[in-house]
């Protein structure tokens, strides 16, 4: 009865302002993670950093990012998606103004850590909240338009990076990072906990609450709840918070198996294509200024596959979109590794990051609908931990097959083949969502222990 009347509301100024609360909160996120890259240069001179040290500075914040998915994601299904969105959020944003007041190196690192950390907890957690707001036939539209606010991020980043950094040095760019402690006085204001969750850890008059709360506030007339709960409202209830080991359950294994490959073919080749593409299009013989000129156009072309995917998950569903981005990035990456004018070497790095990013969008709709509430922001957590291995390797491994001479087109070569594999292992192992409550997707009666009748009746 509870899921019921929350499926059934009308999206609304609610949905819309969690969608900003939430995507503010990707784009702060986004806006650090750039700032770095922006940063670094001037920041080696300064200090007179070798290149591994400057490497050691980009790398122990993707340790800190796994950790923090992993971590932040278990606890978000303890405590609360709220709580945890709320503590990451402004670990972040204290974290990234303490590196404006580094002393030395090794402080810079520690606290670059903990940025990583903040990072990597919020993203999935967000998701996850996110999607457990949605309506059925909007959710995956809503996700996608969520992990948008990436792209803008990264933009506002060169911004500061170009605009800013030049007059007023690199610090100030960590301050202006500093802003999301004030977007968290704005989560306590406007979000509420997931009603889910509520229901999975048998607060059921908190849960009913709000689900009053918000069909005042979208105008839609209230009832008296019955006193009887649904079939998957009890089953959720009855959850027991499950160990990690639950990912690999007769249940789950496939789905686990599937995005974790999922994930880490998408961080390996976003990290170790964008974090080497300013120093590649330089390498392929066009002047500096060309270079950034370029990386802005194949960055802003990130939008419009955010856009183009947030459209097609809800159309042909949710396997089959991230397996054609992710087949077509492939095949994007391939010829601009062999691009021999700039004409070609414009498109096809545009045409790569349409359908990377846009395989991004897809990823944080498809993964927490793949797990039942209990679990839900613990396996979203894993999996992008996972895949944050790939985000350590792949930049390294770049900068190996460089110095051995192997070539732009071998590295890109590289890339092409993780993501056309990565994209037949979600074809092949993929389970389709489209359409359906969440409860109906990983609902199954050995699971919970309930009537089988009643199971098929909630579906």
């Amino acid at each position: 009865m509870i899921l019921d009347r929350l499926e059934r509301m009308p999206v609304g100024s609610f949905h819309y302002k969690l969608l900003l609360v939430t995507g503010l909160g990707w784009l702060f996120d986004s806006m650090d993670t750039g700032l770095i890259a922006f940063v670094l240069p001037v920041l080696a001179k300064e200090w007179g950093l070798a290149p591994e040290q400057m490497g050691w500075i980009g790398s122990i914040g993707l340790i800190g990012m796994a950790l923090g998915a992993v971590i932040s994601g278990t606890l978000a299904d303890c405590i609360g998606r709220k709580k945890v969105f709320t503590i990451t959020v402004l670990m972040y944003a204290l974290a990234t103004g303490m590196c404006a007041l580094a002393w030395s190196y090794e402080s810079l690192l520690f606290f670059r850590f903990l940025v990583g950390f903040g990072l990597g907890g919020e993203l999935p957690v967000a998701a996850t909240l996110m999607s457990e707001y949605a309506p059925t036939k909007l959710r995956g539209r809503f996700i996608v338009l969520l992990e948008s606010f990436w792209g803008i991020g990264w933009l506002v980043a060169a911004c500061i990076s170009y605009l800013i950094i030049p007059y007023f040095g690199w610090k100030i760019a960590f301050v202006i990072g500093t802003l999301p402690a004030l977007y968290v006085f704005l989560i306590r204001l406007h979000m509420p906990e997931s009603v889910r969750y509520l229901i999975s850890q048998n607060k059921i008059e908190e849960a009913k609450e709000i689900i009053l709360a918000l069909e005042k506030k979208l105008h839609v007339e209230s009832k008296p709840f019955d006193t009887a709960l649904t079939a998957a409202e009890m089953g959720s209830a009855n959850e027991k918070t499950p160990s990690p080991l639950g990912l690999f359950n007769d249940n789950y294994i496939k789905r686990t198996i599937m995005l974790w490959l999922a994930w880490f073919g998408i961080v390996y080749s976003y990290y170790g294509i964008f974090m080497w593409l300013p120093s590649i299009v330089f390498q392929q013989g066009f002047a500096v200024v060309k270079t950034f000129e370029y990386v802005l156009i194949m960055t802003i072309a990130q939008l419009p596959g955010y856009y183009c995917a947030a459209w097609l998950v809800d159309v042909i569903g949710r396997k089959y979109t991230l397996s054609i981005f992710l087949l077509m990035s492939g095949v994007a990456s391939y010829f601009f590794g062999n691009a021999t004018s700039p004409e070609t070497l414009l498109f096809w790095g545009a045409t790569m990051s349409f359908f990377n990013l846009g395989a991004w969008g897809v990823i944080y709709t498809y993964t927490p609908e793949l797990y039942p509430t209990s679990m839900r922001a613990l396996g979203s957590g894993w999996a992008a931990g996972f895949g944050r291995i790939g985000g350590m390797i792949a930049p390294a491994l770049v900068g190996i097959m460089l110095a051995n001479q192997l070539g732009i087109g071998n590295v890109f070569l590289m890339f092409a083949g993780v993501l056309i594999v990565v994209s037949l292992v979600v074809l092949t192992l993929g389970v389709e969502t489209r359409q359906r409550q969440l409860e109906d997707i990983s609902f199954t009666a050995d699971l919970f222990k309930i009537d089988k009748n009643n199971v098929e009746s909630v579906q």
